[in-house]
């Protein structure tokens, strides 16, 4: 990773309120959980952390899916004051590690017995040498698709569709109905979601590995990826035109209001929908996109601990470490944040029908193979190369780029490093 910055340029960036705490030491949390039932999940992280007797600073970063909050931190860093903590997840935490800047938590990870409740490619990308450096807050499904039934019975859609074929006369029967078929927000991160289960639909969990995953170069060049884009470019056809810049959750609204029929977003949209007070299976559906039904995209949130001089600081971060660890904000957070926990031994009976369909789901592909890190989400790639090939779909959803041209120049960036 290259930390080369101008801070003075990026402390525009950092949005930091220091209110005052009758706590001796703060833990300083660096996050981008700002929509509502996001921030409402945040609250609950809190307040465990102030039942162990530290005070809480929030460092509140909103938009880009992390971006922000990314540079956000760089900037902190470079400047020799890194917050305590700071939501970082997939290969940044290993690229974090190798600058020398992550604190060991063995002290929290040991006595919690992490190695026995977290699953072991969790608890792989949680470590950095072979030490816990990063808690693990939830698992999420990227390839989810979420509907709105009023908005498809309207339209005279008779059921939920599970092809692509299908999905596009659905689309089209929404589009002439006068409604808006897909919600989305013409944002870099959200066009490599739609993508990502695009890709995973058309050409499958084998395909995904390579192409996606491994960036096999014959798989990214052939005819495989040039029905993704094809496909990719139907669904950008189905997109209103007011969608350039749009948050994720102003999407999910769209959804939620009777909008819009369809969504392609992770799990955390159900937060949104939990907060509006729906009902899944009677106000929303959620199901595979179309084509995912035997796969399933992770995408896991996660705290990464920095260095901290201070003693006490050190003390909150392992107090901060329970805190995500622990089996009730674990359920708490979940149910408002629309994930699942990502540690075994948390209660299932509160969670609704769609949570469990994750679980089920999750385990399911986990034994045949259909279990993938989401390259979108930060999981997967370098982030140089995530960068690079997120670029190329912007570029593809955003231009009249062709198919072709697309299949080339997402080959050409899937060499960058």
């Amino acid at each position: 990773m290259k930390l080369k910055f101008k801070i003075t340029q990026l402390a525009a960036l950092t949005t930091l309120a220091f209110a005052g705490s009758a706590f001796a030491t703060d833990v300083e949390v660096l996050h981008y959980w700002t929509s509502g039932g996001e921030a409402k999940s945040v609250g609950q992280l809190q307040q465990i952390v102030k039942e162990s007797g530290f005070g809480w600073k929030d460092f509140a970063v909103a938009g880009g899916a992390g971006e922000n909050a990314a540079t956000a931190l760089k900037t902190r860093v470079i400047s020799g004051n890194p917050p305590t903590a700071a939501q970082i997840k997939g290969p940044s935490i290993q690229e974090w590690g190798a600058e020398g800047v992550l604190a060991n938590i063995d002290d929290a990870a040991i006595p919690g017995k992490w190695d026995a409740v977290l699953p072991k490619v969790v608890a792989d990308i949680m470590k950095y040498k072979g030490h816990y450096v990063a808690a693990p807050v939830n698992v999420h499904r990227v390839n989810w698709m979420w509907v709105n039934p009023e908005v498809l019975k309207k339209a005279g859609v008779a059921t939920t569709p599970t092809t692509w074929d299908a999905f596009f006369d659905a689309a089209e029967k929404i589009k002439k109905s006068g409604g808006i078929a897909i919600a989305h927000g013409g944002q870099p991160w959200q066009d490599a979601t739609v993508f990502e289960s695009v890709a995973l639909g058309v050409g499958g969990t084998e395909f995904y590995k390579k192409a996606i995953l491994k960036l096999d170069q014959k798989e990214l060049t052939g005819p495989t990826m040039l029905k993704v884009f094809d496909t990719l470019g139907k669904v950008k056809t189905y997109i209103d035109k007011d969608a350039a810049g749009r948050d994720w959750n102003l999407a999910t609204a769209m959804v939620i209001n009777n909008k819009a029929g369809f969504q392609f977003m992770g799990d955390w949209a159900k937060g949104e929908f939990t907060a509006a007070g729906k009902v899944p299976g009677k106000d929303y559906l959620c199901v595979a996109a179309p084509g995912t039904d035997k796969a399933y995209t992770f995408n896991i949130d996660s705290f990464a601990m920095f260095t901290q001089k201070d003693a006490n600081a050190k003390k909150g971060q392992i107090a901060l470490a329970n805190a995500i660890m622990n089996p009730k904000f674990q359920s708490i957070f979940n149910l408002n944040k629309g994930s699942i926990p990502v540690r075994s031994g948390v209660s299932k009976d509160k969670f609704d029908a769609c949570a469990l369909k994750s679980m089920e789901d999750m385990d399911a592909t986990n034994k045949n193979g259909g279990l993938v890190p989401s390259f979108a989400h930060g999981m997967a790639l370098a982030s140089a190369t995530q960068g690079a090939v997120t670029d190329v779909i912007a570029k593809f959803m955003n231009t009249n780029m062709s198919s072709k041209d697309a299949v080339a120049a997402l080959a050409k960036a899937a060499k960058v490093k």
